[in-house]
């Protein structure tokens, strides 16, 4: 416990000093996020802020990781434990990357598609995969850890996997639209994840890969919750696409390590339900896109946060009570996850 604490508070610190700077480097490079009619801020604001969680996120896991080998019995071993993480960060870096060039270039609804797409592909090499699913109606009834119950995917893993990690990773990508949402989500989400592994380790006796969701999960947690400092209204920083995608691509390789690989009839209602406020408002948003006969990835004011606006709630009044909502969703799942674990 002392390792994810100290995990949380480097990745909340090295990404509070860090965003000032970033700031600065996005104002140096013309890196702005300029007011439109679908936009809520009326002045420039500053991208790129992404990069700042994404070296937070970085330095965390990577010192978190060092502990780990520290405790393994060999490079070898430490390696094959910890080859899911490494290629959740290593795939992150691609997808920051591009991302931050989109915050420059504006790039197509079709590059970020094959961009997600492409890594949702390439993460599966490094063994995060949705592999199956727990059939709660199928199988021996009085065992929900029976091995007829498990619902093999084969070779449709690959595709679902991919299908899912574009799914979250894009739905974090399109909440990022008032100051501090998606950071506050984001945080929130991490926690839960984070949460769900401990107590799995714990009450399992299976410290892998447990441990490695728990530092990845409490990393992301920390640097959101540092960044929220400058992005909270008024923000004088925006993560943008690179920082948000980055966020939505690890939260969904986490919740394949954990919760889709728990042994409990139900499973998939967990990660559907840690990510119930960015699901949700992507699917109210296509389904309102769809009824007025407008493309699913033309951008608009359609999404539950403008919907709140629009009512009367402030913006502050907004993001606290969506963050009440992402709140409500997570206690639920932990809570489920517990269950599920020790029923």
């Amino acid at each position: 416990m002392k390792t994810i604490t100290a995990v949380f508070l480097i990745a909340l610190v090295v990404t509070y000093l860090l965003t000032p700077w970033v700031r600065q480097l996005a104002m140096r490079k013309g890196v702005m996020d300029i007011p439109d009619k679908r936009r809520v801020h009326t002045d420039p604001i500053p991208r790129w802020g992404g990069l700042a969680i994404y070296v937070g996120v970085m330095v965390a896991c990577l010192l978190g990781l060092a502990r780990l080998y520290l405790l393994a019995d060999s490079l070898p071993v430490f390696i094959e434990r910890a080859m899911p993480l490494i290629g959740l960060l290593v795939t992150g870096t691609l997808v920051t990357a591009v991302g931050m060039l989109d915050d420059k270039y504006q790039f197509s609804a079709v590059i970020q598609l094959g961009t997600l797409l492409f890594a949702g592909f390439i993460v599966q090499v490094f063994g995060v995969q949705i592999e199956g699913i727990n059939n709660p109606f199928g199988g021996d009834s009085s065992s929900r850890y029976a091995a007829s119950r498990w619902v093999q995917f084969g070779w449709m893993a690959i595709p679902i996997t991919a299908i899912w990690i574009f799914v979250i990773t894009k739905t974090m990508d399109t909440i990022d639209g008032l100051d501090g949402l998606a950071a506050g989500v984001s945080a929130i989400a991490g926690l839960a994840l984070a949460l769900m592994a401990l107590q799995a380790a714990d009450m399992n006796d299976q410290p892998y890969p447990h441990w490695l969701i728990a530092i990845a999960a409490a990393a992301i947690t920390g640097a959101a919750a540092g960044f929220l400092r400058y992005n909270f209204n008024p923000a004088k920083i925006f993560m943008g696409t690179g920082g948000a995608q980055f966020l939505g691509f690890m939260l969904a390789g986490l919740s394949i390590l954990g919760t889709f690989k728990a042994a409990t009839a139900f499973a998939i209602v967990v990660p559907v339900l840690v990510f119930g406020l960015p699901i949700l408002d992507a699917v109210t948003v296509v389904i309102r896109r769809l009824l007025s006969k407008q493309p699913i990835y033309q951008a608009d004011k359609r999404h539950i946060h403008h919907k709140l606006i629009e009512l009367g709630l402030t913006h502050k009044q907004t993001v606290l009570l969506l963050y009440g909502v992402a709140l409500i969703f997570a206690v639920v799942a932990v809570w489920l996850f517990r269950t599920l674990l020790s029923g």
